[in-house]
């Protein structure tokens, strides 16, 4: 993620403007180990929800709807597109979603995303093995990707 990405708020850009091209069970790496925040403003309530794709809140709206919907709608525009079975509690996410920034493991794990060290990312080296099976977007968050149809 460029560094005018600060924080997850606005840098989960990085993932919803790609999610139309990823695999079903592909997974989107946010590269920004600049990032050290998930919101200045928000994230006392991001950390409460956590990071759900859109049924998981629908199907249990009686426990998240007085949250501020748009906080509900980032949760889900990070998370993606997914099921949620409210009988069985089980979340199933279309894709993996997983944050290589300088947000601390135990924090991404706790609002129900990946974490991975950005120190284990040679950028350069994913560049170069760039193909149908990994994209790498150097200015990733500025463009919506499509599948050509």
């Amino acid at each position: 993620m460029p560094t005018m990405y600060d924080e997850i708020w606005v840098g989960a850009k990085g993932m919803y403007k790609t999610e139309p091209v990823i695999a079903d069970g592909g997974e989107v790496i946010i590269y920004a180990p600049h990032i050290k925040e998930i919101s200045v403003v928000h994230g006392k309530l991001i950390y409460e929800v956590g990071y759900h794709v859109r049924d998981y809140f629908v199907k249990q709206w009686d426990k998240f709807k007085n949250y501020p919907w748009g906080v509900l709608a980032h949760s889900t525009h990070l998370r993606g597109i997914g099921t949620y079975d409210a009988e069985r509690g089980i979340e199933k996410p279309r894709i993996t979603v997983t944050l290589a920034t300088a947000i601390p493991e135990e924090v991404c794990r706790a609002i129900n995303l990946n974490y991975r060290n950005p120190a284990s990312i040679d950028v350069k080296d994913w560049m170069a093995r760039a193909n149908d099976d990994l994209l790498v977007l150097p200015k990733a968050g500025e463009y919506l990707y499509r599948v050509k149809r």
